[in-house]
């Protein structure tokens, strides 16, 4: 296993970020002397095509917990974590049918001004105070501190925090440029981490072929692990038994078998791409067609980027099982960086850069998040009503750089554990506690008219309620077994009920307090949104690009349940 970099590698890294700062000047100098409102700053209002929309949407969604995380759940439990990605493609398909029309047709710009228009304000300003929390502490902070205890790994172990420092200047950088800047630098940055990553499982599936003596020949490669590793390519995971060894419970709690797909996949997902401004925000400075088909495109590569973030994981599992990956120690968040060891000097640097970029993409996709939910939505409504365009794109910066550094603040340590929770795990489970409740009302929102806003409130709150309940007391006050979720052994001597099941239980129980509440309104209440059902209609070119979405699905499941 080779280690360190040399010259190459490092004129490799630097001519990435030399690349994407200049790229990122000159799209911002190109519109230097216009007038720059601030829909155009948060949204770049109509200046995004299709191809940036759907390119911007995976660079910011690939980030350290899909190369870091990801890969080491697939190190852990193979290829069935590659369900985040693909139900994902699924989910961009109604997000882009039956989502996009809503938010366009009545001007959305951000999800707590869709929760004011449809209920009220104060269920707007709870869920934007939640959402800033969440981006801040939870995704800026654990992208931060995986993708920088990555690449200090691969350059000797000194430098985690001039790495994180330089991250957190670079994502400022490009999102203080506005959406626009984002979008099209986040072109660039999808390009490189596809390139470096398929590179990057290229060589790990060589290694393996070589390792296992078969020569240096990719398809060999991945038959290897296939065969040295069977377990690591199934879909599906069967509900334990009482003679099931606690490692392979742990491996059931992350990915619960078929019940993942009837419950927690779906909210995760739809809650993801249909309701995060980190996501949707792309899309709504376009028209219909356009972010429909960036949408969609999108779709198209979450469905190979399990090759590039997941197989690698897998390659260090059997590289390790066999004996090549000592100093690995079973430590799955080392994974993918175990495995970059292996690159050649000049494509390790490569790797690195594709690594940065999915970092940096995903930090200034973050933070200009963080910018347009506080100004827009806080700012804008609580503490100057009549802030002008330039007042607001100024606040917004300063939003931007605040929230990066309160996440750098948190990362320096490690206060939050993120290391020691796991971290593609630590990011689905903290995110998935506001998710049920957040997702069941938008769903009653845009297509139940009898909602109310007490309803609202009652499922923004008694969502996180419940999710907390059932992943942390349930067990406990209830009883292991019930009716209706099984708890298991955790091996930390207590028991716990897979957090995607957790997050179906959550949702499904709020939208019954929901319906409750919404009962003694009247059958239309007058905030509705209006539906045209012609809204709805797909044009030809969307069509296809939902047929081919459905068709990988199936055939990797027909391949691998």
């Amino acid at each position: 296993m080779k280690s360190g970099l040399i010259h190459i590698d490092y004129i490799i890294i630097v001519a990435y970020f030399l690349l994407i700062t200049f790229y990122g000047l000159w799209i911002y100098r190109k519109r230097k002397n216009k007038d720059l409102s601030s829909h155009d700053y948060f949204l770049a209002e109509g200046s995004l095509t299709w191809w940036a929309i759907g390119a911007s949407i995976i660079a910011s969604n690939i980030s350290a917990e899909q190369f870091i995380g990801m890969s080491g759940d697939g190190f852990f439990v193979g290829i069935a974590v590659g369900v985040y990605e693909w139900v994902g493609a699924l989910g961009l398909i109604i997000i882009a049918v039956w989502f996009l029309p809503i938010y366009l047709k009545n001007k959305i710009f951000t999800m707590p001004q869709f929760l004011k228009r449809r209920f009220n304000g104060t269920v707007a300003l709870i869920m934007a105070i939640f959402w800033l929390m969440l981006y801040v502490f939870v995704n800026i902070t654990s992208i931060l501190y995986l993708g920088a205890l990555a690449v200090n790994t691969l350059v000797g172990g000194q430098s985690l925090h001039l790495i994180m420092v330089i991250f957190a200047i670079c994502s400022v950088l490009i999102a203080l440029g506005g959406m626009k800047v984002i979008g099209y630098t986040d072109a660039i940055q999808v390009a490189m981490l596809l390139i470096g990553g398929l590179a990057t499982t290229y060589f790990a599936l060589q290694v393996v072929s070589e390792k296992f003596g078969l020569g240096k020949d990719v398809f060999a490669g991945f038959k290897a692990m296939m065969d040295a590793a069977p377990q690591h390519f199934h879909l599906i995971y069967s509900k334990p038994t009482a003679s099931s060894s606690q490692h392979y419970i742990d491996q059931y709690l992350i990915v619960p078998g078929i019940l993942m797909y009837i419950a927690g996949q779906w909210i995760v997902n739809l809650e993801y791409f249909g309701t995060n401004q980190y996501i949707t925000q792309r899309a709504l400075g376009a028209n219909l067609k356009t972010a429909r088909t960036g949408l969609m495109f999108a779709g198209i590569l979450k469905m190979f980027t399990p090759i590039v973030v997941m197989l690698p994981g897998i390659a260090a599992y059997v590289l390790y099982q066999k004996g090549f990956l000592p100093d690995l120690g079973g430590h799955k968040d080392h994974a993918y960086s175990a495995v970059l060891g292996f690159l050649p000097n000049g494509l390790k640097g490569l790797s690195i850069a594709a690594l940065s970029a999915a970092i940096i993409a995903s930090l200034a996709g973050k933070a200009n998040s963080i910018s347009t939910i506080y100004t827009l939505d806080i700012y804008k409504n609580y503490f100057h009503k009549e802030a002008t365009d330039k007042k607001m794109v100024w606040i917004g910066r300063i939003a931007v750089v605040i929230s990066m550094a309160i996440g750098l603040f948190f990362t320096w340590d490690d206060i939050l554990g993120i290391g020691g929770a796991g971290g593609f795990t630590f990011i689905q489970k903290y995110t998935g506690f506001i998710s049920p409740g957040v997702l069941a009302v938008f769903l009653l929102g845009m297509f139940w008219k009898r909602t109310n806003g007490l309803a609202s409130i009652v499922g923004i709150v008694g969502g996180f309620v419940l999710c907390v309940f059932f992943n942390e007391f349930a067990p406990a006050m209830l009883g292991n077994n019930t009716w209706f979720y099984t708890a298991y052994p955790n091996g930390h001597g207590g028991y716990e009920i897979p957090f995607l099941i957790c997050m179906g239980l959550a949702f499904g129980f709020t939208v019954v307090l929901m319906v409750i509440c919404s009962m003694f309104s009247p059958k239309v209440n007058p905030k509705a949104f209006v539906i045209d059902r012609k809204m709805y209609k797909v044009e030809p070119s969307v069509l296809v690009l939902i047929v081919v979405i459905m068709m990988l699905f199936a055939a990797l499941y027909a391949k691998f349940w």
